[in-house]
């Protein structure tokens, strides 16, 4: 197998471990997936990726160093997007109440999209990412792919290491961020269909999860200001 094949794997590997993990992003594409359909929620998924994509840009320009050196601007950053999710979060909970089963794609409307771009790019922890790994797949060196991953992270160290520096590792890497964000909702849409109650159910737990960060980048933010 070529170098240039493995690295491409890698990236993929490395896009959808990354974008797979609950979190913010991924409640929202949830909650739009269940309640409007599969369009809506690839569409928030793009939203997400465009924010990764600009980011990566202004990391490897020099531009988003900004943010890790003026403390105030993360601070605000935090307390930006918590409020976000906090608004997000009663959003989902409201469709949750209002959806009795699978709605299918009645808006064509790009809330998603602006949703999860809005919060992607208040995010100093995806800002972070592209200042330190990001930028470093198109650098010289080795990369540590399963080590980056949340949680189970420290128990695959050393799994799967492969070299940076390569454009097929970049493209693997986004090329893995955009199946996710293509399956994930597809996934999501067909339990919809299967199951009346899973629409409203998701939407509940997208809202929870979002309030919970919410809370949370609220607090990072206080903190961070005294």
């Amino acid at each position: 197998m070529s170098t240039a094949l493995v690295s491409l794997l890698a990236g993929v590997v490395f896009g959808i471990a990354l974008a797979a993990p609950p979190g913010p992003m991924n409640a929202i594409i949830a909650e739009e997936s269940v309640l409007r359909g599969w369009n809506a929620g690839f569409r928030a998924g793009l939203g997400a990726m465009l924010a990764d994509v600009l980011f990566f840009v202004l990391a490897f320009a020099g531009v988003a160093t900004v943010v890790q050196r003026v403390d105030t601007l993360q601070s605000v950053l935090y307390l930006a997007g918590g409020g976000l999710m906090l608004l997000f979060a009663v959003d989902a909970v409201r469709g949750a109440r209002t959806a009795t089963s699978f709605t299918g794609d009645l808006e064509t409307d790009a809330r998603g999209f602006q949703k999860a771009f809005a919060l992607s790019v208040t995010n100093p922890y995806q800002i972070g990412f592209w200042l330190t790994v990001g930028v470093g797949l198109v650098q010289p060196g080795t990369l540590d792919v399963l080590a980056h991953l949340p949680a189970a992270g420290e128990a695959l160290t050393g799994a799967l290491v492969v070299e940076t520096g390569s454009i097929a590792l970049l493209l693997g890497f986004f090329g893995g961020i955009g199946l996710w964000v293509i399956c994930y909702p597809a996934a999501l849409v067909q339990a919809g269909r299967r199951v009346d109650a899973f629409a409203p159910a998701v939407a509940l737990l997208s809202g929870l999860v979002l309030a919970g960060f919410g809370v949370l980048f609220l607090l990072l933010g206080t903190v961070g200001l005294t």
